[in-house]
C-alpha cells in the first residue's frame, strides 16, 4: 500500500509521514522530492524551475515507487505536494493503473495556519527571535508564492480524501490517515517536550541549502 500525503507546502506532510513511519513497523518513506533534487543538481541554476514540470520527474517517481511497492512488504509513504491535475494523473493515477493500492490524502488548513507553520519550520523560530515575528519568509518564498494556488486546487474533489489539520496534532492527523486506510499504528508515547524535539529534528533534517 502507498500512502501519498498531499497538501500545500507547510501543511505538515513530512511530519505526518515520519509520525506514521515511526509508529508503523515495516513502513518506509520514499520522498518524491529527492528525484526532483537530483534532476536540479544535474542542471545549471539558470535552467532550474519547478522540477514537477519535467516529464523525467513524473516518470522517475512512478518508476521508483513502482519498484518499491513491488518489492517491499510494508507500507510506503510519499509526502509530496502535487496540485496540477495532469501531473496528479501521471503519478498517482499511473501507479493505480499499474495495480498498486494507492491511498491519497490531502492535508488542508486555513491560510493563516499554514503561514504560521511555515514561519516555525526549520530555523523559523530562530529567525523570528532575531528579526521579529513579522520577519519576511525569505527561505519559504516559493512556498508562500504557491500557497493560494495550492489551497484552491487541492480543495477539488479530485484531490480527496481531505484532512483538515488546523485543530489537530501531527499524531492525530496520522491516526486519521491510518484509520481511513485500515492500518493500526502503535500508540504515541511522546511527552510534550519529547514530541516537540522529535518534530524539530525532523524539520531540521529536511532543510535544504541548495
Amino acid at each position: 500500500m502507498l500512502l501519498w500525503i498531499n497538501g500545500p507546502f507547510g501543511a505538515g506532510k513530512t511530519q505526518t509521514a515520519h509520525e506514521i513511519r515511526w509508529r508503523l513497523p515495516g513502513s518506509v518513506i520514499c520522498d518524491p522530492e529527492h528525484v526532483g533534487f537530483g534532476l536540479h543538481r544535474m542542471m545549471p541554476p539558470s535552467l532550474r524551475g519547478d522540477f514537477q514540470d519535467l516529464p523525467a520527474w513524473r516518470q522517475g517517481v512512478v518508476d521508483v515507487l513502482d519498484r518499491v511497492l513491488t518489492d517491499h512488504d510494508g507500507v510506503v509513504l510519499a509526502p509530496m505536494t502535487v496540485v496540477e491535475p495532469v501531473y496528479f494523473r501521471e503519478t498517482v493515477g499511473r501507479l493505480r493503473e499499474r495495480g498498486h493500492d494507492v491511498r491519497h490524502f490531502t492535508l488542508l488548513a486555513e491560510r493563516a495556519t499554514v503561514l504560521r507553520r511555515l514561519r516555525e519550520r526549520g530555523f523559523g523560530h530562530v529567525v523570528q527571535f532575531v528579526a521579529g515575528k513579522d520577519a519576511p519568509l525569505r527561505r519559504e518564498s516559493f512556498a508562500v508564492s504557491k500557497l493560494d494556488l495550492c489551497l484552491e486546487r487541492l480543495r477539488e474533489e479530485e484531490f480527496a480524501q481531505h484532512v483538515w489539520t488546523d485543530r489537530l496534532t501531527v499524531a492525530q492527523v496520522a491516526d486519521r490517515i491510518a484509520a481511513a486506510s485500515g492500518l493500526t499504528l502503535a500508540p504515541n508515547t511522546d511527552g510534550v517536550l519529547r514530541g516537540r524535539v522529535r518534530r524539530a529534528w525532523t524539520g531540521v533534517r529536511h532543510i535544504r541549502f541548495d
